[in-house]
């Protein structure tokens, strides 16, 4: 009997590390394919698109699939040359292994984005490629002064806002071949502040390792300024839906719901963050929120 139950015992024992062996390996493994969709801004590729098609349902624009695959495909390489590559030298001529896989997925995913910009008109060849310009005036050297416009503080942020605006708004409107109104400007300047708020969470993470010499909003005014800046722009950003001429009750309840989940992003947003704060969850919100749009859109 004696016997019996130390056999019991031992194979539960082996039972129980091999499931939690397996366990572990689950989790590495997820870990990992979490990090490289973290690392390849494949997250804010979606966050990207997700904007995009707020735009489309605002302004009741058909979804084109050419263009909004050609926005996500694009984002992916666009992003990683900005984070992993100051110079293109360096970004072409990679050594770490994990960065090679990065950069190899993100030329599979330019020759995806290059496929779908052919088949969409010259207009938005032209606006891509200024926002193109302006994307590589963020990454490369522009001055002697400044190595880049990254590096030269709160233009950086404007860049960022306004390339963003460009992408999101611009390409769907100049897409549609929309006249330009009085409801598309608010809607274009109301694109241009969440998105400065959005950036709010990382510029105060990046106090952390951004030079004294950069000069950015929070090593300005100090993180609790910067966060009532950020709780101003989304009174801002909510007060100007109410200024549209055509303004739908659908519109009106997830802008509202936009502007508190914002209020809790800035109450949460410390210097000191935990490592996915900003990466994952900041950046989860434009996904969010159109999936907010949809179910008014579908429900109310």
């Amino acid at each position: 009997m004696a016997n019996s139950w130390s056999c019991s015992l031992k194979f539960l024992t082996k039972r129980i590390r091999y499931e939690q062996f397996g366990y572990f390996c689950l989790m590495g493994w997820l870990g990992r394919i979490f990090g490289f969709y973290l690392d390849a801004s494949i997250h804010v590729a979606f966050a990207v698109v997700s904007l995009l098609m707020t735009t489309n349902i605002f302004l009741n624009i058909l979804p084109e699939q050419h263009l909004i695959l050609f926005v996500f495909f694009g984002t992916v390489p666009s992003y990683n040359f900005i984070k992993y590559g100051t110079k293109a030298k360096k970004y072409i001529l990679v050594k770490n292994s994990y960065h090679r896989q990065i950069q190899i997925f993100s030329f599979v995913f330019l020759a995806l984005a290059g496929y779908h910009f052919f088949f969409l008109s010259h207009k938005v060849w032209l606006i891509c490629i200024v926002l193109a310009l302006l994307a590589g005036l963020y990454a490369l050297p522009v001055s002697a002064r400044h190595k880049n416009l990254r590096n030269s503080g709160i233009v950086k942020v404007l860049l960022v806002a306004l390339v963003w605006t460009g992408t999101t708004v611009g390409i769907p409107i100049i897409s549609s071949a929309l006249a330009f109104s009085w409801d598309i400007g608010l809607l274009v300047l109301q694109q241009f502040i969440l998105i400065l708020i959005l950036l709010i969470p990382f510029e105060i993470r990046d106090l952390e390792c951004d030079e004294l010499n950069l000069q950015t909003i929070p090593q300005r005014i100090g993180v609790s300024k910067t966060k009532t800046l950020g709780a101003f722009l989304s009174v801002i950003f909510l007060l100007l839906t109410f200024l549209k001429d055509d303004l739908s009750r659908m519109e009106i309840i997830g802008r509202t719901l936009l502007f508190l989940i914002l209020c809790v992003m800035l109450l949460f947003t410390h210097r000191n963050q935990s490592k996915y704060f900003a990466s994952f969850f900041v950046e989860a919100i434009p996904i969010g929120w159109l999936g907010i749009l949809v179910v008014l859109e579908n429900y109310f």
